[in-house]
């Protein structure tokens, strides 16, 4: 297990699940991107879930229909299709073939993304977060271990995310525990 991923399974106290192992390749195709292997081993040892009661980790094939990956994804890019005609796109979605993939979404509607630029490699994917209900984006160079690690040990500050997101301790509720809602 990459230190990363060991680093946040322990602030979440996230135990091992046992799911079957996702598709990597078909979800890929599907995504016409390849996925970050800190995600995909995120997913692999924890599943998606929530954290802290707010922030839902989205994961392939999830049990809980609302946090599906792939429904999400293209649920999101007919959303902001529609939405960059009205609004302005963030100065990190100008270069020509970006593009973004949800990987988590909160309570409030915030959506938390990877910005994807043609030809990156995964390892190098940025993260996008957009404010619920307005035109708020913060960027933030770093991979989804890095960067959800950051905001649970409060060495990231968002200004978009809940003033009362992080908790402590924090909680983890895989999605094999949550129920459908």
């Amino acid at each position: 297990m990459s230190e990363q991923v060991r680093r946040l399974k322990e602030l979440l106290a996230a135990d091992t699940v046992s799911i079957p192992s996702p598709d990597w390749a078909a979800i890929e195709a599907e995504l016409h991107a390849p996925l970050p292997s800190d995600y995909k081993e995120f997913i692999e040892q924890a599943g998606g879930g929530n954290v802290d009661n707010y922030l839902y980790v989205l994961a392939p094939a999830s049990p809980n229909q609302h946090y599906d990956l792939l429904e999400a994804t293209a649920e999101r890019d007919e959303a902001y299709e529609d939405l960059f005609d009205f609004e302005d796109k963030p100065a990190q979605l100008e270069p020509e073939g970006s593009r973004i993939i949800p990987w988590a979404t909160t309570d409030n509607g915030e959506w938390l993304f990877w910005r994807i630029l043609p030809g990156q490699n995964p390892a190098d994917y940025a993260i996008l977060v957009n404010e619920a209900r307005g035109e708020g984006w913060e960027f933030h160079e770093l991979g989804f271990a890095a960067y959800l690690t950051g905001i649970l040990d409060g060495t990231i500050q968002s200004d978009i995310l809940s003033s009362r997101f992080p908790t402590h301790p924090h909680t983890w509720r895989p999605f094999t525990d949550t129920p459908n809602q």
